[in-house]
């Protein structure tokens, strides 16, 4: 066995006994370096901040990965006597995931360079592929923008994508080189010439977004009856506007939003022209799913973009996805912590069910079921001493057959209800394990500490594509 060594420049590769061919990575910030461990679980330290990555053994499906990392986690967690906080809520994260993500946009969308919303999910190894891999990002806060830079991201490849802007953070972008930057009205623009006249706007639009998950037109964007005045205003401020932005909504599902914005963009870019602005730029904003519907979506919108804006007109194409990237790229892992058994007497025969409380909910990693509307679904993860990722006892039951559970956060709040009702066919108590997929986006990122509960979850990240982790190993 190798002994714990301290490395400042690169991850390091650490055998697993059992899977001859199975490299994992292991990093804990210790001062200015890592601390490699060579067996996460003799040496895990629950207190610590540990990341942990891992390749894909010869002839394992991305499935079979994420299935071994939950069961060497959850095996090795005696809710009898472990110390607090060791059975908590933790993630696995397949970076491999987020890669093939990373290919089907470059397939479908190739003209279109994507800056990743880092508000979507901004973890340490998400944004460290993606940087990798060359796209911008999108940033909405002085934090986000901190966070991307201290990894070395150059400023150019950074659009401060915020339309009402705090101005200490203006300040603070104008000293670190970002200049690109979203306006929606004539305040913002009277800011930025006071505050950083050298930027480099885009002027937002007002989109239908009436089909998506999270309408944003409430909140942002100019109408097309008040574009003219702004750049008039910009105009006459001496500021620098070089393109146009929109934004459908957050998991938008009409794809015909992206041609209507397309073509209201491309109204706007010849109102600039009319004042002497020259546009470079259209940033089609976000919306983007990852299911199927994406290549519907990105079929009407590379049709739009090859419509209005062809490739000989020398316009460079950007948008903001985020869940695109993300959401199937995680997986959450939640402990039974309590149970309360109910009867059921006004039925014919009695009928058992159960009131399952975990360790993570609405205001935690499942804030999402609130905000963005999402319907997580509970898949068994260890009962009665079996692991049982993705095979079909895992599943819940159809109809009226199994067990029947709802499933409730840790919280003292009355609202923290994960599921109203689902069954399964096992009989769960405390210290069964359940799990739960797509959970990457807009989860982590807005849990809480409400009640006192953590939310600094463990993310072991995993890599089921070799290109990924050739990427991550030379970092």
């Amino acid at each position: 066995m190798v002994m714990p060594t301290v490395v400042t420049d690169r991850f390091a590769t650490l055998d697993y006994p059992e899977y001859a061919n199975n490299h994992v990575f292991l990093k804990r910030a210790l001062n200015n370096g890592f601390y490699q461990q060579n067996d996460y679980h003799d040496h895990h330290d629950h207190n610590d901040d540990n990341d942990h990555y891992g390749e894909q053994p010869a002839g394992h499906s991305a499935k079979e990965l994420i299935g071994n990392a939950l069961r060497q986690r959850v095996e090795n967690i005696d809710h009898e006597f472990c110390d607090p906080g060791e059975e908590d809520t933790f993630f696995v994260a397949d970076l491999g995931e987020v890669y093939r993500q990373h290919l089907r946009w470059k397939l479908n969308l190739p003209r279109v360079k994507p800056f990743y919303a880092v508000k979507c999910n901004p973890d340490a190894g998400v944004l460290q592929l993606l940087a990798a891999l060359g796209t911008g990002f999108d940033c909405a806060s002085k934090a986000e923008i901190e966070q991307i830079l201290r990894m070395g991201v150059d400023p150019s490849r950074i659009i401060y994508a915020q339309p009402c802007k705090t101005n200490s953070y203006v300040r603070y972008v104008a000293n670190h080189g970002v200049r690109q930057m979203t306006f929606d009205n004539e305040d913002e623009l009277h800011k930025i010439a006071r505050l950083f006249p050298a930027a480099e706007l885009f002027l937002r639009i007002l989109t239908d977004d009436s089909s998506s998950l999270c309408r944003l037109s409430l909140k942002f964007g100019a109408s097309l009856d008040s574009t003219d005045g702004l750049l008039a205003l910009a105009r006459k401020l001496g500021l620098n506007v070089v393109g146009v932005s929109f934004h459908v909504g957050s998991g938008a599902s009409d794809p015909g939003a992206f041609l209507k914005a397309v073509q209201d963009a491309h109204s706007v870019f010849q109102q600039a022209a009319s004042y002497g602005f020259n546009l470079k730029t259209l940033d089609v904003g976000g919306g983007f799913c990852s299911d199927s519907s994406f290549e519907e979506m990105a079929g009407v919108l590379r049709a739009a973009l090859d419509d209005y804006f062809p490739a000989h007109s020398g316009i460079n194409l950007i948008a903001e996805p985020g869940r695109f990237y993300v959401s199937s790229a995680f997986t959450l892992a939640c402990n039974v912590i309590a149970r309360r058994t109910l009867q059921d007497a006004t039925r014919e025969k009695d009928d058992t069910s159960y009131m399952l409380y975990v360790n993570d909910g609405l205001y935690g990693n499942f804030s999402s079921i609130v905000f963005d509307h999402q319907h997580p679904i509970a898949k068994v993860l260890r009962a009665g001493g079996r692991t049982m990722y993705n095979t079909p006892v895992a599943e819940a039951t159809p109809g009226p057959d199994g067990v029947e559970y709802s499933i409730w956060g840790p919280t003292c709040d009355g609202i923290d209800r994960i599921t109203e009702s689902i069954r399964f066919r096992n009989v769960l108590d405390v210290g069964d394990w359940l799990y739960f997929e797509e959970m990457g986006a807009y989860t982590l990122c807005s849990a809480t500490n409400f009640n006192g509960f953590s939310n600094n979850h463990d993310v072991i990240y995993v890599c089921s594509e070799p290109g990924a982790k050739a990427l991550l190993g030379r970092l």
